[in-house]
């Protein structure tokens, strides 16, 4: 593989049966500015990863997509930005870039790491380049968790091997079995190489329900005191999160060395879902569907959802989830 191009823009290059062949659907765009997002390029057997410099494009694309398309989660949204966005633009990380998402179902966790997926490389979620693994699919037993670890420290090895931008995606942490994520943790230190391999220009995110009922509990907090979800802070919940998650022996962290040496860079809380957050998931159904918004039909759908507390009914115990299955019956 090798790079060859005219004036800023840049072709992937890769031998194939007809010699050398200019693989225009990954073709990267360059610019002088130094603002970094990964681009990969695959053909056959042959794969390498380079990067694609952009300033102001790619992070004004996330932030749009994360304020447009994530209802009700300001916290998320502005870390998230603020993280991956500076990451990308150090040349030089020290380490790579650790999140770690909490909340209930359907508060919007897995939606942002496909959001996030899609803006790091062109394929999402499809991308050869986006690991994705489901501790129930992936790590179900818990007599294996020696092979689990020897599995994964060989996955992620051979994967950022071949693109240095990798990103890795765990979800369902909070059904983990504990000690099998700790297998990773030489590769999210502050190591300049790993048995010749740097791991510092990977993203790694966990999914995680745990934590959902101290997230709740903070939210409420605040509605019974008459302060609105938005005076909410990250410093109001990061430091109880992390040690709630610690110490939670149905959390895949539970005493993982992976918090007890600060190897995740933040842990975000997900809010929990009020009534008007989920007629804004419905009407992005939707549209996303090609259909004319129908408030009426917004309302019926969201007065279907059941909400808690049982006095309060403030927020959707489900969040988003069943949204796309309940339109349907409309």
């Amino acid at each position: 593989m090798r790079l060859c191009g005219s004036g800023s823009i840049w072709f992937c290059l890769s031998v194939g049966p007809g010699g050398w062949q200019t693989l225009l659907d990954h073709s990267l765009i360059c610019a002088s500015h130094v603002g970094q997002l990964g681009k990969c390029c695959f053909s056959g057997a042959l794969l390498t990863c380079v990067f694609l410099f952009v300033l102001g494009l790619a992070p004004a694309a996330l932030k749009l997509d994360l304020e447009e398309k994530l209802f009700g989660q300001h916290l998320a949204t502005e870390v998230i930005l603020k993280a991956v966005t500076g990451f990308r633009n150090n040349k030089n990380p020290k380490k790579p870039l650790t999140l770690s998402l909490h909340g209930w179902a359907g508060t919007g966790k897995n939606f942002v790491s496909q959001i996030l997926a899609e803006n790091l490389h062109s394929k999402g979620l499809k991308s050869n380049f986006v690991h994705l693994f489901v501790s129930t699919l992936h790590f179900p037993h818990e007599q294996k968790i020696k092979l689990y670890q020897d599995q994964l420290q060989k996955w992620i090895r051979g994967n950022v091997s071949a693109c240095a931008s990798s990103l890795f995606i765990f979800d369902e942490m909070d059904k983990l079995h504990p000690g099998v994520i700790d297998a990773i943790k030489p590769f999210l230190d502050y190591y300049e190489q790993v048995d010749g391999v740097s791991y510092r220009k990977a993203i790694f995110i966990f999914l995680s329900n745990a934590g959902g009922d101290l997230i709740t509990k903070t939210a409420l907090d605040f509605w019974r005191a008459g302060r609105k979800r938005e005076d909410i802070q990250l410093k109001d919940l990061e430091p109880v999160l992390s040690v709630g998650v610690f110490n939670n022996k149905h959390s895949g962290l539970w005493h993982s060395g992976l918090i007890d040496r600060n190897l995740i860079d933040y842990f975000i809380p997900f809010l929990p879902l009020e009534y008007r957050h989920v007629k804004m998931c419905v009407r992005a159904e939707m549209r996303a569907r090609g259909s004319a918004v129908d408030e009426d039909i917004v309302t019926k759908v969201t007065e279907e959802m059941t909400f808690f507390p049982k006095d309060e009914k403030i927020y959707s115990d489900k969040g988003c989830k069943t949204v796309q299955s309940r339109l349907d019956f409309h």
